[in-house]
């Protein structure tokens, strides 16, 4: 297959925890899909995360039936990477993509907008992504951007996943000890594990009894002593909402969107689960800081948004914006 016949787009929307990657035809139809573990290039470097992204595009060029020869696979390369949050992050790995040879041209950005894409009839809006972290950005047809760095509390981040797991650990041991309020988190963390104490789940977490990775569970045991009345957990609930409205006002302010009818897009896994106290609780923020804002929580696969900006790029018509939306509105 030569230039003048390679798909016109290869979407690759890479997460912490997992990459998807997409070949697209010029009408939408989706040619060839796999999905492949995350990306981390902070931890294993850049040249070998891309490495592991170059696995993934090569068995969705095979399902394709794409020659992998050298020749570009795709007209245009729509990548959206996790850990890609500073403009010279995005310029060092639009470099290590482009190297490649995958397509004839690249863009790279932050995975945010893949998700912002994906929940949006057009490149005008604003996303909240709250998951393991917290990420915001806003776009507007005419290429502007608004952003944050969003690298953790040194970029004045609060919330996600991980941090409120954290946080309820940290208030259910000082109400347990004596050294805060009393808070119905000190017995529904620890029995979540089936253990008796704050004591023992903090000693069990230690100590590797109870592994690293299943500490996110805490955070729907959170949200559901929120929803029971607890004051402690509804008010880091609270705080929450606040900081996602926070986001979304200010990236809806620097777009000039914030008096005008815009969507505001929720995705990642603490918003996925539409837990009632948190969604109505930015509801009721944003209808007082953006009162035209639209909100909506968006659960299509982010790899859809990255092919979308994909097709924005090439120039691709609205036919073929709406088949590839159906292809993933049936998966």
């Amino acid at each position: 297959m030569n230039r003048l016949t390679s798909p016109p787009v290869l979407a690759i929307d890479a997460g912490n925890s997992k990459t998807d990657v997409a070949i697209v035809a010029a009408d939408g139809s989706v040619l060839g899909t796999a999905r492949g573990g995350g990306f981390n290039p902070p931890v294993v470097g850049t040249e070998t995360a891309v490495a592991g992204l170059a696995r993934i595009v090569e068995r969705a060029a095979a399902e394709a039936g794409l020659p992998l020869d050298g020749s570009p696979l795709a007209g245009h390369v729509s990548a959206c990477l996790a850990n890609c949050d500073l403009p010279v992050e995005e310029q060092q790995l639009e470099i290590a993509v482009h190297d490649r040879g995958w397509g004839l041209s690249t863009h790279v950005a932050n995975d945010t907008f893949a998700v912002l894409r994906a929940g949006v009839d057009g490149p005008r809006g604003v996303a909240v992504v709250c998951g393991a972290g917290i990420n915001c950005v806003g776009m507007l047809p005419d290429g502007r951007t608004a952003r944050f760095p969003a690298i953790g509390r040194i970029s004045g981040d609060w919330g996600g996943g991980a941090f409120l797991a954290e946080e309820a650990l940290w208030w259910a041991a000082r109400a347990e000890d004596g050294r805060g309020g009393p808070t119905a988190l000190a017995t529904a963390l620890p029995e979540h594990f089936g253990l008796t104490s704050m004591y023992a789940l903090i000693g069990a977490l230690h100590l590797g009894q109870v592994p690293p990775s299943r500490k996110h569970e805490l955070t729907s045991v959170l949200f559901s002593t929120a929803e029971s009345g607890d004051p402690v957990a509804r008010a880091i609930v609270d705080r929450q909402a606040d900081e996602i409205v926070a986001m979304a006002t200010v990236a809806l302010t620097r777009l000039d969107l914030l008096h005008d009818e815009a969507e505001v897009v929720l995705g990642g896994g603490v918003l996925a689960a539409r837990r009632p106290l948190l969604l109505d609780g930015i509801a009721e923020r944003l209808a007082v800081r953006a009162p035209k804002a639209v909100i909506r929580v968006v659960t299509a696969p982010p790899v859809l948004g990255a092919a979308l900006l994909g097709l924005d790029r090439t120039g691709a018509p609205a036919e073929a914006h709406a088949r590839l939306r159906a292809h993933y509105a049936g998966s």
